[in-house]
């Protein structure tokens, strides 16, 4: 090697030993929790499993305890893993730690609606979005007669297949898709029509994205990827063609909106941006309403269809378990009464599955990222403003002292010795705290409703043996 080469290739050494020094300079300058030690631009993103983030959080929780530090590029988390440290940071910590997450994929709704919003206009919308669904013909028995009627749609396409293999993607999630948008917009989709089933389809590659191992490293180096080719592309393109969808409701119920009669919770949202047209700060604005829709929108349809497809794949696996549910389903509801909510006091087994498919799925393992949304010691530790705070929820959900032999679908897991439904304090699939997911009452009602109408009617065949049933997910990312 010459001279020359010499040179540079010990100049290059001295800049990055710079950075080392400096990155663990800065690093170390704060009582932050343990974790590994970070390298520079990358952080700790070679102890990541980015096909399977829980995997690895648990693997880092066992060396360095339930509360640990993280880079993900410069990005600096903090991970709370176990029963303990995730109730202590959703609720005693709930102020603290109620900030959003940056996840860049969603900049459009940066700052607005409900789930992306870490704004100041975030609490008081999500305060009026929950009243209105309460208070406008939306709760609990609205809410009912919805999803009764619903299921009845549901259960005429399902005969049209007439006992034919079909692909469930689309037609099941028809049902849930449809009770949010008549909450929405007092809009019904028939099954077949096609902008429906582009939404859907929008809905579902978006959820399935979002957990790929691209779109993580996306959300943590969007500077650099942002102009490379991807899939964050067609997140990002998916979530303009939602939105543009959504807006050209909201606008075509801001023309014919009555303000003494709202129809519907777009309407109900238009009200009170009309109401404070003249103020000087505006918390309604069409943009906004817009971005509130779609986030409720996209939140009731994708993650019921998908605990719905995953609760009938489970099921097929496990024929024992089904038939205990036809003969419950018999012997409470019968032939051709519809199921009713009141119904699930006599029903503990169907309740108790219902519970352990959101348990076993555990369909958001990481939660969506919090924020701490001020300097903050928890447990002895100083967690800076701005940091990302991750509760992992499938830390509560599979629990093993909990939920004996966790990775496995065992309705007992709800049932006590007498057979009567027990609920547990560590069921948190829809999170907790002041980030608690908005729709959480509905979802459950539908997942109750509509399961029992299927089973009520139709037996569940496999194409393959049921022990060839794989129920491992593709890919499990953050969310």
């Amino acid at each position: 090697m010459s001279a020359l080469g010499v040179t540079v290739a010990l100049l290059v050494w001295a800049a990055f030993l710079l950075l080392v020094s400096m990155w663990r300079q800065v690093h170390s300058s704060w009582n932050l929790p343990p974790g590994p030690f970070p390298l520079p631009i990358i952080g700790n993103l070679f102890q990541l499993e980015l096909k399977n983030i829980p995997k690895s959080f648990t693997r880092l929780a066992q060396r360095f305890g339930p509360v640990f530090t993280l880079y993900v590029g410069s990005q600096r988390m903090v991970v709370m893993h176990g029963y303990k440290a995730v109730k202590e940071a959703l609720l005693d910590y709930k102020d603290e730690f109620s900030g959003r997450g940056d996840l860049p994929a969603f900049h459009a709704h940066r700052d607005r609606g409900i789930i992306f919003n870490n704004g100041p206009t975030w609490k008081d919308i999500r305060r009026f979005s929950l009243t209105t669904l309460r208070n406008y013909g939306m709760g609990k028995e609205g809410n009912e007669s919805r999803i009764q009627r619903e299921a009845h749609f549901l259960l005429e396409a399902l005969r049209k297949t007439q006992g034919q293999p079909f692909d469930p993607t689309f037609l099941i999630g028809c049902a849930p898709c449809n009770v949010i948008a008549d909450i929405l917009f007092r809009k019904h989709f028939d099954y077949n029509d096609e902008k429906f089933l582009r939404l859907m389809y929008l809905f579902n590659e978006n959820f399935h994205l979002l957990s790929t191992p691209w779109l993580q490293l996306y959300n943590n180096f969007p500077s650099v990827l942002h102009y490379l080719p991807g899939s964050h592309r067609k997140v990002i393109k998916n979530v303009a063609e939602i939105k543009e969808y959504v807006s050209e409701r909201v606008k075509e119920h801001h023309q014919s909106l009555d303000p003494n009669c709202p129809r519907d919770l777009t309407d109900c949202l238009l009200v009170e941006m009309e109401k404070e047209k003249h103020s000087a700060e505006r918390l309604y604005t069409m943009d906004g309403i817009t971005v509130t829709v779609a986030d409720l929108f996209f939140a009731g349809t994708e993650t019921t269809s998908t605990t719905l497809r995953y609760g009938l794949l489970i099921l097929m696996k496990y024929p024992e378990i089904e038939e205990k549910l036809h003969e419950e389903i018999d012997r409470v509801i019968g032939p051709s009464r519809i199921p009713a909510i009141k119904d699930r006091q006599e029903m503990p087994y169907m309740d108790a599955v219902v519970h352990e498919i959101q348990r076993f799925i555990t369909l958001v393992p990481s939660n969506l990222p919090h924020e701490a949304t001020r300097d903050t010691i928890f447990r002895g530790y100083l967690i800076p403003k701005g940091t990302v705070v991750v509760p992992t929820l499938d830390s509560v959900l599979y629990d093993n002292q909990e939920f004996p032999d966790p990775e496995k679908f065992k309705p007992e897991h709800f049932l006590n010795e007498n057979g009567k439904f027990k609920y547990s304090d560590y069921f948190k699939p829809f999170s907790t705290g002041k980030r608690v997911c908005a729709g959480e009452g509905l979802a459950r009602m539908e997942l109750f409703l509509l399961l029992c109408a299927i089973l009520q009617h139709f037996n569940l065949k496999p194409l393959v043996d049921p022990k060839d049933i794989d129920l491992s997910p593709i890919h499990i990312g953050f969310g």
